[in-house]
């Protein structure tokens, strides 16, 4: 077939009223998936190990902030299921009812965690239940993401594609905002015992609010274009697993190894170090987490840079850019975080952003880029998933553990370096993907 699909046209395939709503839809969408995703972690850098934990958390409060720190690995886990399963639907069901799915299910499982009685309460039963909402939470991250990056970049005019695919991504740092910003909030306005007593189960429940609002704004968005063209054209794979698997091995694993780096330093910024400067160097929890939340805008504005400047230079450069400024700003980082100055401690975190946003605000377009049109939710979301298991989903456990082993800071920074080059090294053997054709009838 030698027509342009019009998913490829300059234009773009949708009308600005259209485009418009479908970015509202994705940004709301991923905040809020992030918003619950971060809450849970961020009190488990403080709060979740004697609540959950008590008898451990007595007796050994190092290895219970290990474990605690765990729980949120466990739920990275079981992403790549929720990856299968909502790419092979969305792939022959569409990427709307994916969408849907996936965002009320997270706002369930968030839900019933602030109402989880506690250790005290029910005994080993609170950390059971816990694991089990961890494990829902997983499963729908691990289908959220690539529904809303496919919805951002294939609605997008073929120049923009890195721009619009920045959209889902900034819904990570506007989730950090929020969750930081509310436990700020409650943190300064109230006692340390009121706060472990019933404070945190706040931000659990106002999670009920956010999903009602995303998924009235999500049902109002029209299906991905290219998933339409499929359709249209009886073109979608009746086993897009299977045909991943054969025929899109590399892409995989290039995407993969893409994620990990990032995915691994963005999680000190979310889990770590808020729980090392409070705990370790003893810094007041309501500066740490105004500091946090601060730095977070700089992750917001250099993710929209990131997907803004792809469509100038390239994704592989701007990628490329990012890694370098996390490799070279680890160490340093560490030494100003150290010296238990807010404002430096501040600083640390501002420029760890820059960075991050550089090498993940490109990621939706990259990816989409990658991979045909009758495999790719599939395949970004599982690409997705194994990057976030190999990079986040234990990064603070292990930083926690290098800590206790060599009372060295500067080997977390090592660690992320290691994955910083590996990510750069995915980077380039995926080669430019900027401009490659999305639509169906481009893959025959």
């Amino acid at each position: 077939m030698t027509e342009t699909s019009r998913v490829d046209s300059e234009a773009g395939p949708s009308s600005k009223h259209e485009e418009r709503k479908v970015l509202a839809a994705t940004l709301v969408g991923t905040t809020i998936e992030w918003y619950d995703f971060f809450i849970f972690a961020q009190l488990t850098g403080t709060l979740l190990s004697p609540l959950f934990l008590a008898p451990l958390n007595e007796s050994n409060p190092g290895l219970a902030q290990i474990l605690s720190f765990a729980l949120i690995g466990i739920s990275f886990l079981f992403r790549p299921l929720g990856a299968v399963v909502a790419g092979h639907l969305g792939d022959r069901l569409g990427r709307k009812a994916m969408l849907v799915f996936t965002l009320l299910m997270m706002g369930a499982a968030t839900s019933l965690i602030g109402m989880l009685p506690t250790y005290a309460q029910i005994g080993v039963w609170a950390p059971m239940l816990l694991i089990i909402l961890r494990i829902a939470q997983g499963f729908s991250a691990g289908g959220e993401w690539g529904g809303a990056a496919l919805m951002a970049v294939e609605h997008a005019p073929k120049s923009r594609r890195g721009v619009f695919g920045a959209y889902p991504q900034i819904g990570v740092p506007v989730g950090m905002i929020l969750a930081t910003g509310l436990l700020f909030v409650l943190n300064s306005n109230m006692s340390k015992e009121d706060f472990a007593a019933w404070g945190w189960r706040v931000p659990f429940l106002l999670s009920i609010v956010l999903i009602v609002v995303g998924y009235l704004i999500r049902r109002a968005v029209a299906e991905s274009p290219v998933f339409q063209e499929m359709a249209t054209r009886k073109e979608e794979s009746k086993a897009p697993l299977g045909e991943l698997i054969r025929n899109h091995k590399k892409a995989v694993l290039y995407s993969t190894m893409i994620f990990i780096g990032n995915n691994a330093a963005g999680y000190l910024l979310i889990a770590f170090f808020i729980s090392y400067a409070t705990k370790s160097l003893k810094m007041p929890t309501p500066q740490i987490l105004l500091a946090t939340t601060l730095a977070s805008f700089g992750w917001l504005i250099f993710t929209l840079a990131g997907g803004w400047l792809s469509d100038r230079i390239g994704r592989v450069k701007t990628f490329l850019i990012g890694y370098a400024i996390i490799f070279v700003w680890m160490i340093p980082m560490f030494a100003l975080i150290d010296t238990r100055d807010i404002m430096l401690y501040g600083v640390a975190l501002f420029v760890l952003t820059i960075g991050l946003g550089l090498s993940y605000g490109p990621m939706s377009a990259m990816y989409a880029e990658m991979f045909p049109a009758n495999v790719r939710y599939s395949g970004i979301s599982i690409g997705y998933a194994f990057g976030a298991i190999l990079g986040g989903a234990f990064a603070a456990t292990i930083a926690e553990a290098l800590l206790q082993s060599t009372k060295w800071t500067g080997s977390i920074g090592i660690y992320i370096m290691i994955l910083c080059v590996i990510s750069a090294v995915g980077v380039l053997l995926a080669k430019e993907t900027k401009g490659n054709p999305l639509g169906v009838s481009n893959h025959h």
